[in-house]
Parts: C-alpha cells; structure tokens; sequence
C-alpha cells in the first residue's frame, strides 16, 4: 500500500489542535495576512489607503503594479512582491494621510475578515503580539486598538520630510529570516513567546523559535470572526470605498467613476429642476430606489393656526431631508449642523443652519415651525454602522408635534458621508453608486403623555424618540456624540479654525 503524500504544512500541527483553555499566562506571536485574517493577499488594504489617502489616480497606479508585484512574489521572492505594492501605495504620501486612513478606514475591514480559530487562541492569551510584512504604520491601530495586541512588529518605511519614499527601512521587509530576526530582537530581554501561529513556509523560521507552533490551513473555508465577539465594536469609520478593493473590485471602480460622475450630476440636476411630487418618480427611472413605510401625516394648516411637525430623523447622509421632502411630495425646510456652503447651494430645499447658539437656534426652530413642516436629525451627524448617536435634546422643549423618522440608506460602491474629506462631495458620491436606495419610515407621533408637555423632561423625550427609531432599525442605542466621532475618526473636535481673513478669523463646524 502506498504512503499518502505528506502535506508540507503538516511539519507544525493544525491552529484546530491548540487549545484555548488556561492561556491567561501565555504570549502568543502570530503572523497577520492568511492567519489572523483569512485572506491571504495584503492587496486590498493597500488599494485603500492609495484610494483614501492619495484618489482615483493613486488607486490606477497601484493597479498597474499589481501584476509586477505578483510576478516577482511568485517568481522572485514574497520580499520583492511586497515592495512593489509599498513602494506604488506610499511614494510621495504624506505619513499623516497613511496613518489617517489606518486609524478611520482599515479597521472596519480588517475586522470582517479575522480567521476565527487563530482568534480563538489569540484572544485566549495574556499577552499578544502581531509579527507582520505589512508597514506597520498600517496595522497597528487595528491590532492594538481592537484587538488588545501588545506588541505590533511590522516593516518600517522609510519617511522623508514628513512624506513616505516608498521604500522601506532596514533589514527590510519583514518575511523569512528577517521575521525570526525581529523576534529575537524583539524579545530579548525576556523569555520567547509560548505560542508562534502562521500560514506559510516564510513564517516556519520565526515559528520554530517558540515552544508550540501552529499553523493555518490555507484551503479551509471558514467564515469569519462575528463582529460581536470583538473586544471594543467598531462604531465609527470613515472612507469612501463600500466593499474590500480586490484587484477586479478596484479595476470596476476605476472604470466607473468617471461615468459615475456624470449620472450623479445628472442625478443632481433632476432633483434641482424638477417640482417635487415628480422627483420620486424620476429618482426611480434613474436608478434611485425610494422605499415609503408608514403613514406621514398631513400637512400643517396654517390658516387655521396649525404650527408644522418636527420631523425627527435618524441621521446616515446630507440627503437625508430631501429623500423625505421627496417620499411626502413637498419640500421640507431642514435645520443642519451646518453643511458644506456648496451642497446648500445645490439643496432643492431650504436649510436653516444652526449656530450653537441656544436661544438663537431655539427662536429659529420656533419661527421656521410656525410657518410649516420641519426636518431635524438630532444626532448632529452620521453614523454608518447599526448604532444611533445620542440626540440632542432642544427639540424636544419646541413643540409637541413630534414625528419620530427612521431613515435607513444603502450603497454598493461609495459611502455618501465623510469625517477627513470635502463635504461637497457627499451627495455625489452617494449619488454616483450604480443603484442607491433609501428607506423612509414614518413611525407614529409622540403621544401627549410622552411629551415635554405631558410632564417628561426634554432629555426624555429625546431618550424615547432614540428607543424608537433604534427598535424599528434593529439598531442600538449609544451615548457617543459628534464629538466621540470626530476624536476617533479626524483626531479633532469636529471644529476646524478656518486662516483667518481680512475680515477676521471664522469658525467652520463640521457636518
């Protein structure tokens, strides 16, 4: 009877055969591309930094390296295959762009992709390091941010004046000995770690150097880590791109953009032109889909003394009152946290901008109300993922005539908000997806019991409206606010000091 042929990632046992249990004390070195996430090509995180950090030009230049770099990762060596992809993202980027996009864009996808068994042992100890051929300045606010990793060993690139060259710094990319090498160094005034776990045969010398190793079978289909088994939720990122930029994914993008454009523009200047009650119907032929739930109530009457409803809305783009205006056939004034001054411009409704100022912005809710039906989202921004932001209470103490919204958007190529960019691109953007949809659903009004006048304080009629909108969304309920947004996503306070002019220095508040 013939021997079976011996699998060569069999010289180490399976990440299966590792236990989990009493690893309080252990420390455990793992390698990241193929072993802590599943996928093995480091292209996509690449192609999101060129997009994010460096545009469509930057993302086309990576592309077009990317068939070198797999030739002489292949042919030459994983080293030589990993400089290319460094050397075509980074040239000529600023190193406060890279380290931008690593902190708000690549977590999101970093973490919808963890291998779940190299997570189950890597969570399970008490001291975790990544050893990685990826820049370091790319993954080490996921790993240490997210995942509790201690010790993040990556290659180093090489910064002049601020900016990347796009080459790396000695002893280079870090894969075969040049791993093992940083380990030892790494590790040298205390004992190694217990546990090595890797993918491929560039990762045995490091692996070899720990008491137990373990490898990740590469043909193994497995479905990734849930999101909630993560030790800190991802409720905030930013960055333009909906799904991971594989090779094809950023070939179509390239391809659409241009053409993306223009239908957005056209997009554009339909709602612009057209009378309301038509732009439902027109957003429908040009590929927006409008869904309506619920029952809107009727317009205000004024010539019976009836004052507008204050429509309360959970808060995912800059469209969102327009897709309202659009669902009730009539345009809705909306108050903003102050949009950009190009996309008020482009507005086919009318915008009213909050000034921080609390009786101002109380007297002008009150007038605006008097003389119809009004749209806020009391979140004072946008929030991606299935969380809603805490809301601002001031509405509450303006009126009884309270319609809770719930507001739900979907993109398949380009998210339509942004935390670093320009916010005049927002609604093209979200416009320039191959079919975008919005959801509009009308929940009941607030009961008089439930309002401010029914005895309920401001904060909780606020509390109540959020409860609301979350149980119909199936989201949950935070207490983050704008500013938690912008500390983790833009490293500030969401207010940008504007140089100052001839006139004096002004303030922009971020929407």
């Amino acid at each position: 009877m013939a021997k079976p042929k011996k699998n060569p990632n069999l010289l180490f046992p399976s990440i299966a055969q590792c236990s989990s249990t009493r690893r309080e004390n252990d420390t455990v070195v793992a390698d990241m591309d193929g072993t802590l996430l599943r996928g093995r090509s480091s292209f996509p995180y690449f192609a999101l930094v060129a997009f994010e950090a460096g545009g469509i030009l930057r993302l086309l230049f990576l592309l077009l390296a990317s068939p070198i770099a797999a030739i002489l990762y292949y042919f030459v060596s994983e080293s030589a295959g990993i400089r290319v992809l460094t050397f075509a993202t980074f040239v000529g980027m600023k190193v406060s762009d890279i380290e931008s996009v690593a902190r708000a864009v690549l977590p999101k996808f970093y973490s919808s992709d963890l291998h779940p068994e190299t997570w189950r042992v890597f969570s399970s100890c008490g001291k975790k390091c990544v050893l990685t051929a990826n820049p370091r300045v790319m993954v080490e606010p996921f790993l240490k941010e997210y995942l509790g990793t201690d010790m993040v060993i990556g290659t180093e690139i090489h910064v002049f004046k601020g900016r990347a060259t796009g080459l790396v710094k000695n002893p280079g990319i870090l894969v075969g000995a040049n791993k093992a090498d940083a380990l030892v160094k790494a590790f040298r005034n205390e004992s190694m770690p217990n546990i090595a776990i890797g993918d491929r045969k560039t990762d045995y010398p490091f692996m070899k150097l720990c008491k137990e190793h373990y490898v990740v079978p590469t043909k193994l289909e497995v479905e990734p880590v849930s999101l909630d088994k993560l030790p800190k939720p991802i409720v905030f990122h930013d960055g333009r791109l909906v799904q991971k930029p594989t090779p094809f994914m950023a070939l179509l993008i390239i391809l659409w953009v241009p053409f993306g454009f223009l239908l957005a523009c056209l997009r554009v200047v339909v709602g612009f032109l057209l009378p309301m009650p038509l732009v439902y119907y027109a957003s429908w032929v040009l590929g927006v889909r409008v869904y309506i739930k619920g029952n809107p109530p009727a317009p205000a009457k004024k010539s019976i003394g009836q004052t507008g409803v204050l429509f309360v809305c959970s808060h995912r783009s800059v469209l969102d009152p327009f897709f309202l205006s659009t669902v009730l056939g009539r345009p809705v004034p909306a108050v903003t946290y102050s949009v950009s001054r190009f996309t008020e411009f482009i507005s086919p409704i009318k915008t009213a901008r909050l000034s921080r100022d609390r009786a101002k912005d109380a007297s002008m809710i009150k007038k605006l109300l008097q003389e119809g039906d009004l749209v806020i989202c009391p979140e004072g921004t946008t929030c991606r993922e299935p969380y809603l932001l805490r809301f601002s209470a001031l509405f509450a103490e303006l009126t009884d005539e309270l319609v809770p919204v719930a507001i739900l958007n979907k993109m398949n190529m380009f998210h339509g908000t942004t935390a670093r960019g320009w916010k005049g691109m927002d609604p093209f953007y979200f416009l320039m997806n191959p079919s975008p949809a919005y959801e509009v659903t009308f929940l009941d009004k607030l009961t008089y019991d439930l309002t401010c006048s029914g005895g309920k304080s401001s904060h909780e009629v606020a509390n109540c409206i959020q409860r609301m909108i979350a149980e119909s969304l199936s989201y949950e309920c935070t207490n983050f606010t704008r500013k938690d947004k912008y500390r983790a996503l833009a490293g500030n306070d969401g207010t940008v000091v504007q140089k100052p002019k001839l006139w004096g220095a002004r303030k922009l508040i971020l929407y």
